[in-house]
């Protein structure tokens, strides 16, 4: 690059970056999720899972992004240069679609900030059934991939700059107002409250299966490695960001919790603190100090442009990661179709129709507390799954040193040493996948408990299907003089397949939670109206025998 490209070019600075990278790694919630299922022995995980994994995590991502600082595939690119080309594929289908169940729980918290911000309480149950509330979720879902298309990539560096600095200070605010508390002789309600609290009395399945969500809390700071390329010095730069990011996560999981055994009883912790766990801290702390519910609306703001920003920097971050630097004899012709922006915009409807499956997943479980939970408890089962391509790229290269050198930043100069850690955060990431299959938030044994075994499975299973049928699909249309991969046929078929699925969701959906029984008649010619638009609107798409192009 020369000069005046030099000078033309806009560079986003390595601490924009940095905080980009920290929507995606840690927030507020994320110390809640983890102090339901341990309470203050969460404190000893965070320390034990810093030390033994954050920072190592953080610095094999550092070296990796300045071994390969000018390829914008991310974790794609790596597994690409050291492992070739189908399974560089591999690596970005699972590392794109495990990312799915987490964007849809974003969306969902979207809904549970607005609810918060409307009503001032978590009671969202009683304002709207499961299918309103995955509606709602899938207008915001829908809504935002506009906006991200309106906006285009400006928007992740003001969104994820105002929402990762308001969340981080937000959450120092919490910290610094709860030891001015007890320096006040304020009490605390977790009893009795000392050292022995914070350490484990029983290693059994349930604290082990909670370390999948540990892992899922603390990974993602490889969403940066896309937008390395975009840094004036990426090799130099790229390893201070995520040293910003391991310091920042250090702070908010240790103090966080720790202040939260102040304001909830660790022993008798509310069920859906999960879900609302974060503003009833906030409720808490604003009553003590006297400052009623403002902390709580002020939070509540805050955490909807947080999610907002986690939302458009894993849409835009994860499909680039996907569609970024894959071989193209890989995927469909259409998925590989970009705007004029530069935004793969069929990837993004992709997303899309697997978010829309699992939350009609979800949708089956009694309550939109369950929901939330148990689409946060997959992410604890995929999300590490996905993270052992990193590990094994790293493997890759420090397994062959003499190919890959290294960049201005080397994690461990030592080739056996380098080796013995990416080895080591290989298998216990991969441990805690499979342990991460046991639901931590239902009792074993139970209706629900057995319902969410099984979803985890099947959701599972159904990333890894789909990740095999791509390159079929592909394979098929290059095969074909026309370029299609099915003929009419074929494309009759399930197109009326997905009709009669379609139908039969919207019909349960609709009679169930949205329309009230008093409407009578009424209720059911809305639902035939609806249903045969469904209908109308899919087999129009195919009638040709062949999905239109977009």
């Amino acid at each position: 690059m020369n000069s005046l490209e030099k000078q033309n070019n806009r560079y986003i600075p390595w601490m924009v970056v940095g905080l980009m990278d920290f929507v995606t790694v840690i927030g507020f919630d994320d110390i809640i999720y983890n102090f339901q299922n341990q309470g203050l022995v969460a404190v000893f995980s965070w320390v034990l899972m810093t030390f033994f994994y954050v920072i190592p995590y953080n610095l094999i991502v550092a070296h990796l992004g300045s071994q390969f600082d000018q390829r914008g595939g991310g974790i794609t690119s790596w597994m690409r240069e050291t492992n070739g080309d189908k399974v560089g594929y591999f690596a970005a289908w699972f590392y794109w679609i495990t990312g799915l169940p987490y964007v849809v729980d974003v969306a969902n918290s979207v809904v549970i900030s607005l609810g918060w911000i409307i009503t001032g309480n978590g009671d969202i149950q009683s304002h709207m059934g499961n299918a309103w509330f995955g509606l709602l979720t899938a207008f915001i879902f829908v809504g935002f991939i506009w906006l991200q298309h309106f906006f285009k990539n400006k928007s992740l560096e003001i969104m994820s700059t105002i929402g990762g600095g308001a969340m981080f200070i937000m959450t120092i605010l919490f910290v610094v107002m709860t030891f001015a508390g007890l320096a006040h002789g304020n009490p605390i309600a977790t009893h009795p409250f000392h050292f022995t609290n914070f350490l484990p009395h029983k290693i059994d399945m349930h604290f082990l299966a909670a370390f999948g969500l540990f892992v899922f809390a603390m990974n993602g700071s490889e969403l940066a490695a896309p937008y390395t390329k975009d840094m004036k010095n990426p090799s130099r730069d790229f390893p201070k960001a995520l040293k910003m990011i391991a310091i920042m996560t250090m702070f908010l999981t240790l103090f966080g919790t720790f202040s939260l055994g102040v304001y909830f009883n660790a022993h008798n912790l509310p069920n859906d603190l999960k879900m609302n766990g974060s503003y009833y801290a906030f409720q808490a702390i604003g009553k003590q100090f006297g400052m009623g519910d403002w902390l709580m609306y002020i939070f509540a703001f805050v955490q909807g442009i947080y999610m907002l920003a986690q939302l458009a920097v894993i849409l835009d971050a994860s499909t680039r990661i996907f569609l970024g630097d894959v071989a193209k004899k890989y995927m469909p012709k259409q998925l590989t179709k970009i705007t004029e922006d530069g935004l793969p915009i069929n990837g993004y409807w992709l997303t899309t129709v697997i978010c829309g499956i699992i939350m009609a997943l979800a949708g089956m479980l009694p309550e939109i507390n369950d929901i939330f939970n148990w689409l946060l408890n997959l992410n604890g089962i995929v999300s590490p799954a996905s993270t052992l391509f990193l590990f094994w790229a790293y493997i890759m290269v420090r397994k062959h040193n003499d190919k890959f050198k290294g960049g201005d930043y080397v994690y461990l100069k030592h080739r056996w040493a380098g080796l013995t850690v990416g080895w080591w955060m290989f298998g216990i990431t991969a441990v805690l996948a499979l342990l991460g299959f046991f639901p931590v938030d239902a009792v074993f044994g139970t209706t629900k408990w057995t319902m969410e075994i099984i979803m985890n499975l099947v959701v599972t299973a159904g990333m890894i299907v789909l990740g095999f049928l791509m390159p079929w699909i592909a394979r098929r249309q290059r095969a074909n003089a026309n370029g299609l991969a099915f003929g009419r046929t074929a494309w009759y078929g399930m197109t009326g397949i997905a009709i009669v699925l379609l139908v039969a969701f919207t019909t349960k959906g609709l009679s169930q939670s949205i329309l009230p029984e008093s409407m009578g008649v009424g209720r059911w010619i809305v639902i035939v109206v609806v249903d045969c638009i469904i209908a109308a609107i899919l087999w129009g798409m195919t009638r040709d025998g062949r999905t239109q192009k977009a």
